[in-house]
């Protein structure tokens, strides 16, 4: 089964060895906040989906499940 958006937040934050906290703190938000990202309860506002994707550098298009290619593409 594919992975959605809400699984990569979760997996890339548990393999970066992040808390929901940390994570919270890091887009300027509090850890309900972020836990409503991963669940899908709120959605995910673009500047939080380019922060998190500088932060684990991958892709947004990684994030949100249009590609399989964890590796970011080159900057412009």
């Amino acid at each position: 089964m594919a992975k959605t958006h809400l699984d990569r937040l979760k997996d890339l934050r548990e393999d970066s060895d992040k808390t929901q906290e940390e994570i919270g703190a890091y887009l300027g938000t509090t850890k309900q906040y972020y836990q409503k990202y991963e669940k899908g309860i709120r959605p995910l506002p673009i500047k939080h989906l380019i922060s998190l994707a500088n932060l684990y550098k991958t892709s947004t298009d990684y994030i949100l499940g249009i590609t399989n290619e964890q590796k970011p593409y080159p900057r412009a």
